[in-house]
């Protein structure tokens, strides 16, 4: 198995001081999956929870819908230059029965560790695709738990306490319990780690639950979150337009800037329940 991290000799500046040493880094490789033995997608990604990144890109993608749609899932040999397999290629076979994905010009699946799936940013693909739609979900969340989430995360981020490299993505209840968080080089990929992680788990749809991710609320992100039936997305940094316009359609809310007790509730404010501390912090602000 790909190690998620390595180590490089690195010259370090300290002010006047200067030191040569070791330093860990995030590892960033290319994935290849493919479905029946045809490729379908290749993405930049951090080793690690591959098959849980395979079946969360299935599912936000509308290729799968569930556990059940996938038969087995193996590394194919991707010899390194050690004769080593490098397990950068995975093949997914699909239940009999489950049509194979639709690939054609309007579907570009390179994926970078930055920018996701490009050339599926349409809000007319969503919502063809969308099996598990949030709109219904009638889940509330205090906003005292939303503030909590951010630093439980960070805690949490195990391989970016020694790089300082990754993006993270982690499930929670509307309590504030975490259920599971994964890292990776490429947001997206965190996110269809988490995603994947409930497909296995046969959690989809993920009604009652929060998306908390460590950057921005992308249009990507508030997709792969619609798409797998998530009511809330939650992010420390802002969220795009045509994300706001995906949620306001589909249903989801997107909370920003959620740091400390501050944050910005963009969509779907009633599934938040503004708290004492932080309605009284509003009224001394005010």
């Amino acid at each position: 198995m790909g190690r998620a991290t390595t180590r490089r000799p690195v010259v370090r500046l300290r002010g006047e001081f200067e030191t040569s040493r070791p330093d860990t880094v995030v590892v960033e490789e290319p994935l290849e999956i493919r479905v029946d033995g045809k490729a379908l997608a290749v993405t930049m990604r951090t080793p690690g929870n591959d098959i849980d990144l395979a079946h969360g890109f299935l599912l936000t993608e509308g290729v799968i819908a569930g556990p059940e749609d996938i038969s087995v899932a193996r590394y194919c040999d991707g010899v390194g230059e050690d004769g080593l397999n490098t397990y950068n290629v995975l093949d997914i076979a699909l239940a009999p029965g489950v049509s194979p994905p639709d690939v054609g010009i309007e579907r570009n699946f390179y994926t970078t560790s930055s920018c996701g799936v490009c050339g599926k940013a349409s809000l007319d693909a969503v919502r063809l695709l969308t099996k598990h739609s949030p709109a219904e979900d009638t889940s509330i969340i205090t906003s005292e738990t939303l503030s909590s989430l951010p630093d439980t995360l960070r805690t949490h981020q195990k391989i970016f306490e020694s790089t300082g490299g990754l993006h993270a993505a982690a499930l929670f209840d509307t309590e504030g319990e975490l259920l599971v968080v994964r890292e990776d080089v490429g947001r997206h990929n965190a996110v269809d780690k988490v995603v994947g992680w409930a497909v296995q788990n046969s959690r989809i749809p993920l009604h009652g639950t929060v998306l908390m991710v460590s950057g921005r609320a992308s249009f990507e992100l508030a997709q792969k979150s619609v798409m797998a039936g998530i009511p809330i997305l939650a992010a420390v940094s802002a969220p795009s337009s045509l994300a706001l316009d995906l949620a306001d359609e589909s249903g989801l809310t997107i909370v920003g800037f959620l740091r400390g007790d501050g944050m910005n509730i963009y969509t779907r404010a009633e599934r938040v329940t503004i708290t004492h501390a932080h309605a009284t912090a509003d009224a001394v602000r005010t």
